[in-house]
This record gives structure tokens, C-alpha cells and sequence, in this order.
């Protein structure tokens, strides 16, 4: 598995989440929402430090992963984050 992000995104979430150089963002399963990987559960994010980062990609200052214990979430899946201009925020896609 691999996390893959633009540029956009990055310079959103460190807009919107008032994030430095070094901060990092964490992908993690929630219960609820859509997902077209894993019914009954959506994609979280939250801004916080890595503690067993098993998945991990820095780009422009900051680092995005995913914990060894979410991995079952992305079901062999890459992430791609790429910005959405229609609705002006980062949507999420998954490849095999």
C-alpha cells in the first residue's frame, strides 16, 4: 500500500488544519459514511503523531500515514488524495 497526494491537498490541510513543517496527518477508518473499499465505514483524518506508522509519505513539509492497525481498511488498496476543484477540498480514491 502506498499513500499518494497533490500538491493542493497538502497546501489545503495545511490551510485548514493549521499545520507546520513536520506535523503529520493520520488516515484511519471511522465507523459510518461511504467507502466503496469497506461498507459501513468512511475514511477519518486526524493531525497527530505517528505512533506505528506502517505506511508513510512526506510531501511538502508534512507527513501523511496510516497505523499498522488500519491497514485492513484499504484491503490491499493504495490511497490517492487528489484535490477537487468542484468542491474545493481533497477526495479520496482507491486502486488496486
Amino acid at each position: 500500500m502506498k499513500i499518494i497526494i497533490d500538491e493542493q491537498s497538502v497546501a489545503w490541510y495545511r490551510e485548514e488544519l493549521d499545520l507546520g513543517d513536520g506535523d503529520s496527518i493520520r488516515f484511519f477508518p471511522r465507523y459510518g459514511g461511504y467507502s466503496p473499499i469497506q461498507s459501513g465505514f468512511s475514511l477519518g483524518i486526524s493531525p497527530e503523531p505517528a505512533k506505528e506508522a506502517k505506511v508513510l509519505t512526506e510531501k511538502g513539509g508534512l507527513s501523511f500515514f496510516v497505523e499498522e492497525d488500519d491497514l485492513w481498511y484499504f484491503d490491499g488498496h493504495d490511497l490517492e488524495v487528489q484535490f477537487d476543484e468542484k468542491k474545493a477540498e481533497p477526495a479520496f480514491h482507491y486502486h488496486k
